[in-house]
């Protein structure tokens, strides 16, 4: 392999830009993990399908605003093929040319969890990762269209490998976050997406967005993509099927978004709480179980400083003790996981001990070795990045050797809500602007006030001034 893991490790923790893998995972058995292959291994179990509209609208089309159906990897493959409704009945009234489908965000060790044997066939160890496989990694299955939001993980890096089809990636840096607008409704902990879709600009609302630079590269499979922490993405299927598996990576930095997302999670439930109660659905992404109670929000908060704080004593001793700096505690798999809604006060010194806190040095490269293993994804030309213009972006499939042509991360809660409807030809009309009756004669709505209070830079400072008056 054109890298050993120790140098591979080095790349990942030294790139400040997004790059794409080749000839890493030639042997990996995963890379035979095609729908149809996962189909039979599930054998008629049924996971959670995201439904959207195939259309060219300036809005994104965000979770909320999707219908989710339960079916099995059979169904699945039979609708796309366009077989008869008795043989993919969940998908019998959504029409093929209308819709796309996403079963996104499937954790391997929940969907597998009766095949644990499985998790050996990701091998993320060849990064530099250790007893990093399946069991920390996610699992998207998608068809032509499926796409996620724009958003950037407020934890970690990323590492996405592809598997069958291809995916296109529209990646910005996290300086372009005032171009892109963003926004914690829907909330979902750990995301922050976008309010431009950044695919088709609505221009005239979001003039800002001219002045983001986009990253676009075509995933193939075979090939890994390295996001780096806080890049912003917006991701699309381009081929009839596609699967791809991703983990992500944990990082110091995470300790203290930890806290940063608290905060946010804290004013975001009880503004929007006090709006109105019962329309939690309008602005609680499904991928959360529940707009949980100001009290525990608060339980929650102070979780996440003790642990950061924690954190730092570790930190401190180790910058004491020089032979510590090159050692690594073997972190939980749950290192960068959410802390569960219930946790109480008192768990949170076991996690911080859990997680094995030790600030690891990386070593930074004096040269990345760009070249045919080591692709970078580079930014559009003004020209292309221009609306109207064709897009230039990166695409590393020539690269490919022979072998490998043709072919747990950020935790959100399992209890997921689905927002059904009976009238397939519809989707779940759920606005994102104030439920409120009398929001459309107010010239400020909650969530306009919201996007000020919890915009990043806003809670950075609060996050700060908070663990200030902790540490006196």
């Amino acid at each position: 392999k054109p890298f050993t893991p120790e140098k591979a490790k080095e790349i990942v923790m030294s790139l400040q830009q997004p790059a794409v893998f080749c000839n890493m995972v030639f042997d990996w058995p995963a890379l035979h993990w095609n729908a149809k292959y996962l189909s039979e291994v599930l054998d008629g179990k049924k996971i959670q399908f995201r439904m959207g509209m195939k259309k060219r609208d300036t809005a994104p089309q965000f979770e909320t605003k999707c219908n989710y159906v339960e079916a099995t990897l059979e169904e699945f493959l039979a609708w796309t093929c366009g077989q008869p409704t008795c043989v993919s009945r969940p998908f019998s009234c959504y029409d093929f040319s209308k819709y796309w489908t996403y079963a996104d965000y499937k954790y391997i060790a929940m969907i597998f969890e009766d095949k644990t044997e499985i998790f050996k066939d990701i091998m993320w160890s060849d990064f530099g990762f250790p007893g990093r496989n399946g069991k920390e990694s996610t699992l998207w299955i998608g068809s032509a269209g499926a796409n996620t939001p724009c958003h950037l993980d407020s934890y970690g890096c990323n590492l996405v490998l592809q598997i069958q089809g291809r995916k296109r990636w529209h990646l910005f840096p996290p300086g372009n976050t005032t171009f892109l607008y963003p926004t914690r409704i829907p909330y979902e902990e750990s995301s922050i997406f976008s309010k431009v879709n950044v695919v088709n600009p609505d221009l005239k609302h979001y003039p800002q967005f001219r002045k983001a630079q986009a990253h676009v590269v075509t995933l193939n499979p075979g090939q890994v993509l390295f996001v780096p922490r806080h890049w912003w993405h917006y991701v699309e299927s381009i081929d009839p099927i596609t699967v791809s598996i991703n983990s992500w990576i944990e990082l110091d930095a995470d300790h203290k978004a930890r806290v940063e997302e608290a905060v946010t999670r804290t004013l975001v439930c009880a503004i929007k709480s006090a709006e109105n109660p019962s329309r939690v659905d309008a602005w609680l992404n499904p991928t959360e179980v529940e707009a949980t109670s100001h009290e525990i929000n608060l339980q929650y908060l102070n979780g996440a400083m003790s642990a950061y704080l924690e954190y730092q004593k570790v930190t401190v001793s180790e910058d004491r003790d020089p032979s510590t700096h090159d050692t690594e505690k073997e972190a939980s798999s749950y290192k960068r996981r959410k802390i569960e809604v219930n946790t109480k006060p008192e768990d949170y010194k076991s996690w911080t001990h859990e997680a094995g806190f030790t600030v690891v040095k990386a070593k930074k490269l004096e040269k990345i070795p760009f070249g045919v293993h080591l692709i970078p994804v580079l930014p559009q030309s003004q020209e292309g990045n221009s609306v109207g213009a064709g897009a230039v972006e990166s695409d590393a499939r020539d690269l490919l050797s022979e072998n490998e042509e043709g072919h747990f991360g950020k935790l959100r809660c399992s209890g997921k809500q689905s927002v059904m409807s009976n009238d397939c030809e519809t989707l779940a009309d759920q606005t994102d602007a104030d439920s409120n009756a009398n929001s459309s004669q107010m010239a400020i709505s909650t969530n306009d006030l919201l996007d000020c209070l919890v915009n990043p830079q806003v809670i950075n400072l609060v996050t700060g001034l908070l663990l200030e008056r902790e540490r006196v």
